[in-house]
């Protein structure tokens, strides 16, 4: 697990508006938790985290360093037990953001090769006079761990080369060998990590037979690419000439790199590499990204977001709705802003405040989706959720008292949505102002509005508010059953054509309808016998409401 990022002085605006102490005790945090992982990592060959999560939180933890005017001055790379020198250097990769930035970054080389960038564990071999003498990690870039007795289970990694010069160094991926896998489909399969595990293991494990080798570095090697590839492909190692294509633009790349992701594929990927063929020598090699390679990822299927603020939303039946405000993340071609995570005991189950670092994606139909708190932030801020029995069918029916609001809102919505009474244009935003003006205090208040009244609502052109009163005036001809919808009736009646109709049957008549419980046969009792119920009824009988007018 390692990641290079590349910082700007824009990352300050993103800075938390935290005190100095607070900042340092997250940045200490969430750094133990990177160092957990990393251990995990690269000592047991465990890995507990989606690389792009990883890299995404390390990420965050250099930001925050930057805006705390910190620096990481431990090592930041775990290692194995028994490390050994590479002789040249693992130089990681610096990764492209979008398109704009691979342009620049073509725009000053030339003779560029792109490749599928392997989603495997990266290695170096070393031959002496032919032989394989070492098969080292890739570590922190400069020391790695001795897995040299795991390569001869390795059937894809050649143990003596007869063409090959006194001293052959190659860097590479070893990777899970796979059948025609599809990235776009099925992501990578934690491949990575079986790969990591099977190399760690003091044992020989069978998943060493299975694994494959892609070249991708030869260090001192080569001028030309095409001879590079050649030559390896003569040496045993057959890929490197397979997946590495010539490219001239942007549109090059982005057209293999689309391809790779969608095609099947005998290994996992994570995107491409896009290299020149110009290099230095490898003694100039440092364990930084160096300037002749550059990656550029695939979009994550899981973002990290911050979350900003949790709200919480109340429908017009008086159920509580948690809904994360999150920093804003792109997953796939969808912004996500807001994500809603169920019920307050759901929210206290999940055990989110304000700061916690978590993974989003999206599920059926675009729908944002928490999938994890990756991150908890140490200071927990205490957020006290609506209290859940003030909230029920029968409750806020008005506007006040303020914490009513909220459902009092969801019922007007609900009242002219398409499930309701089916009024054009008719919008939440159009209802708050009508709250905020003090022209709508109850359900049904509405129905007295003149358009000179609608009209003096700021940002209410005149054109408009007489299109707003007609839509309130047609709602009065509505169908009975409609306006019982409307209001919250818990049972569809299309039948019902009068209100005291309604009221005049007893608790063990609803009973003997067919598909109305004892449950429902309740609901509807209390629902005909509430108060506010029977007032509404009553300004609806002095509009002269269908169904609602006293029976002749």
């Amino acid at each position: 697990m390692v990641s290079f990022i590349s910082w700007s002085s824009s990352a300050l605006s993103h800075c938390p508006a935290w005190s100095v102490e607070r900042m340092s005790l997250e940045v200490s945090s969430l750094k133990k938790q990177l160092d957990k992982w990393d251990v995990a990592y690269h000592q047991q060959g465990v890995s507990l985290i989606a690389d792009d999560i990883y890299d995404q939180l390390q990420d965050k933890l250099q930001g925050w360093r930057q805006c705390h005017q910190s620096e990481d001055t431990e090592n930041p790379q775990i290692l194995g037990i028994g490390v050994f020198s590479h002789p040249v250097a693992h130089t990681g990769l610096k990764k492209l953001k979008d398109e704009t930035a691979l342009a620049d970054w073509m725009q000053r080389r030339e003779n560029l090769w792109v490749q599928p960038k392997i989603d495997g564990v990266a290695v170096t071999l070393v031959y002496r006079n032919g032989k394989l003498a070492q098969l080292l990690s890739r570590g922190n870039g400069r020391e790695g761990q001795n897995w040299t007795d795991k390569a001869s289970f390795i059937s894809a990694i050649p143990q003596f080369i007869a063409t090959a010069p006194p001293l052959l160094t190659l860097q590479g991926e070893l990777f899970l060998q796979m059948d025609g896998h599809n990235q776009a489909q099925h992501g990578g399969l934690n491949a990575r990590s079986s790969v990591a595990g099977a190399l760690m293991r003091k044992s020989s494990s069978p998943l060493l037979a299975k694994l494959g080798v892609f070249i991708w570095a030869w260090p001192d090697g080569p001028k030309s690419m095409i001879e590079k590839a050649t030559r390896l492909q003569e040496m045993g190692f057959s890929l490197t000439a397979e997946y590495s294509k010539p490219v001239t633009s942007t549109e090059d790349v982005a057209q293999w790199r689309e391809r790779w992701y969608r095609m099947p594929l005998p290994f996992a990927t994570d995107g491409v590499v896009i290299r020149q063929e110009d290099e230095p020598l490898g003694r100039y090699w440092q364990a930084v990204p160096g300037g002749w390679s550059i990656a550029w990822k695939y979009p994550p299927q899981q973002q990290i977001s911050e979350v900003k603020d949790i709200q919480f939303t109340i429908g017009r039946t008086g159920k509580i709705t948690a809904v994360l405000q999150v920093s804003p993340v792109k997953i796939d071609d969808k912004w996500v802003r807001r994500v809603n995570i169920g019920s307050i005991a759901r929210w206290r189950q999940w055990n989110i405040t304000i700061g916690d670092q978590v993974t989003l994606a999206l599920a059926g139909q675009g729908i944002p989706r928490l999938d994890n708190v990756i991150w908890r932030v140490n200071q927990r801020h205490v957020i006290i959720p609506p209290a859940q029995d003030k909230f029920h069918p029968l409750s806020c029916f008005h506007h006040l008292p303020p914490e009513c609001e909220p459902q009092f809102l969801s019922r007007l919505i609900w009242l002219s949505s398409s499930k309701g009474l089916d009024m054009r244009n008719i919008s939440g935003g159009l209802w708050q102002s009508l709250i905020r003006y003090g022209y709508v205090n109850d359900l049904v208040g509405w129905l007295s509005l003149t358009a000179d009244q609608i009209a003096a609502i700021p940002g209410v052109s005149r054109e408009r508010a007489e299109n707003i009163y007609l839509q309130f005036q047609s709602a009065k001809l509505k169908p009975f059953a409609q306006w019982l919808q409307a209001l919250g009736f818990p049972q569809i009646e299309p039948g019902a054509t009068h209100w005291q109709a309604l009221q005049r049957k007893t608790l063990a008549e609803w009973r003997l309808i067919s598909g109305i419980g004892s449950v429902r046969a309740t609901q509807i009792e209390r629902f005909l016998r509430h108060p506010e119920i029977q007032t509404i009824a009553d300004i609806l009988s002095q509009q002269r409401i269908t169904g609602f007018s006293p029976e002749e």
